[in-house]
């Protein structure tokens, strides 16, 4: 006898709390694999498609297109064992126990093969987690632990992807989370310890659970509706992620600001003389790029974090470039990974491959986090200057006003220059003035003479 199971909305992003529902890719009747996408949805940071834990025959399906969905709600209810799916797998090896739900781990229960399927889709039962006791004690019952080959505590199908992709067995790894779910951090420090012992992944122990941040209850969506004289626009999507993280800065982060004017009309003839030699062509970007990864090597103050709990400095060995792009979605920060082992021509390619993602909104999560150094070209909305806020947990942010015809004292005679201001806002807690400024300088001087960068090279 089929047994219906339902699949909720999973957390996509280790703390992402909703998503909207942008494209069904199966229809109720359809007959469904193990992990096959079923829906595509929109979260605050990126497209992401969702795979079904199950496979069967899809009986229900919960929710529009355009419709929001809190994490841990209903997404579709599948018939496992129904006479359309014989010869499917009732589920995937990598598939979490309790995948996606909301109830208290003492509530769940595990369906028992054979059991008699609920009837109404609405309310099937669904796969449960394994009491913390005797998950603890290294036994259970058969009924809440199932076989030594069954499902692992694992909810994000991007924790799965992570493990997956670098060769990591989910079954050797004990989770950090509630009743053992399998975190994020977990499974990127099991891939840490692998790293420095030079070997393949093993099992290893996994952070305490503090280091993993809890999920959050969803807000319930609000719609805009006039209100007075006003009309109120839900804070949500990227609008509400951008929101949260800078909210978030201002409170945590002490910020300080400096900045400089530059004569950029030396670094503009040479972006020109650079794309007159052919080939692929380099972006004012790029070369801004390169010119901070530079000054970064030269201050590695800036190139880190603050961990307040154990209030330290966290000097970061690589420099994970995030920039500013304005998309119809709102304000997004893609990462340049390893942007400091680029030359200019890779990471004008890269800017321009992410910048297209980000217009498009197919950027991953992956894409979008990680960084430990903000670019922030705000030149292109045509002003000069900014005291932006710092993408939290990074240290510092450099802004870019426009590059315009000013008067100029150049060579002792008064003249019309290209000029840029630009500015730093940075971490107080991890440099004083003297670090900053020393930076910005150093930014400006390669600006003004791009000849210093090629000497300190």
């Amino acid at each position: 006898m089929a047994q219906v199971l339902e699949f909720r909305l999973p957390d996509l992003g280790e703390g992402l709390t909703e998503a909207e529902i942008v494209r069904w890719l199966v229809q109720v009747g359809d007959v469904v694999a193990v992990d096959q996408p079923v829906v595509e949805v929109e979260t605050a940071k990126a497209m992401v498609e969702v795979p079904c834990p199950y496979g069967g025959v899809v009986t229900a399906r919960f929710g529009e297109e355009g419709t929001e969905l809190p994490v841990g709600a209903p997404l579709i209810t599948v018939a496992v064992g129904a006479p359309a799916s014989d010869g499917q797998s009732e589920g995937s090896g990598n598939v979490l126990v309790g995948y996606g739900t909301s109830e208290a781990p003492a509530r769940r229960r595990r369906v028992r093969p054979g059991s008699k399927a609920p009837a109404a889709p609405a309310a099937p039962a669904a796969p449960s987690t394994p009491p913390a006791s005797a998950a603890a004690n290294g036994h259970a019952d058969a009924d809440a632990a199932g076989p030594p080959d069954g499902p692992v505590p694992v909810i994000s199908p991007l924790v799965r992807r992570l493990a997956r992709e670098n060769g990591l067995n989910l079954r050797e790894l004990t989770g950090s989370g509630p009743d053992g779910l399998i975190l994020r951090a977990d499974v990127e420090y099991a891939l840490r310890a692998s790293a420095a012992r030079g070997r393949a992944p093993q099992p290893a122990t996994v952070p305490p659970a503090q280091m993993a941040e809890p999920l959050r209850p969803a807000p319930a969506p609000a719609a805009a509706v006039p209100a007075g004289a006003g009309t109120r626009i839900p804070l949500k999507g990227v609008r509400g992620a951008v929101a949260d993280k800078l909210s978030r800065s201002r409170r945590e982060i002490p910020d300080a600001t400096c900045w400089v004017d530059a004569d950029a009309t030396e670094l503009m003839r040479a972006r020109t003389a650079m794309n007159a030699a052919g080939g692929p062509k380099i972006s004012l970007l790029a070369l801004l790029a390169r010119i901070c990864t530079a000054a970064l090597a030269r201050f590695p103050e800036l190139n880190s974090t603050v961990d307040t709990e154990a209030r330290e400095v966290v000097r970061l060995d690589a420099v994970h470039l995030g920039f500013a792009a304005q998309t119809e979605r709102g304000l997004v920060v893609p990462v340049v990974r390893d942007a400091h082992a680029r030359d200019a021509e890779g990471l004008s390619a890269e800017f321009a491959r992410l910048t297209e993602a980000a217009r498009a909104g197919t950027l991953t999560p992956a894409e979008l986090t990680g960084g430990t150094f903000t670019l922030n070209n705000y030149g292109v909305f045509g002003v000069d200057g900014s005291t932006p806020i710092i993408n939290h947990p990074e240290a510092a942010m450099l802004g870019v006003g426009r590059v315009v015809p000013k008067p100029w004292v150049h060579e002792g005679d008064l003249a019309v220059r290209q000029v840029v201001q630009l500015s730093l806002t940075f971490d107080h807690r991890v440099c004083d003035g003297g670090t900053a400024g020393g930076f910005l300088r150093y930014v400006a001087d390669c600006v003004e003479q791009p000849a210093v960068l090629l000497r300190t090279l």
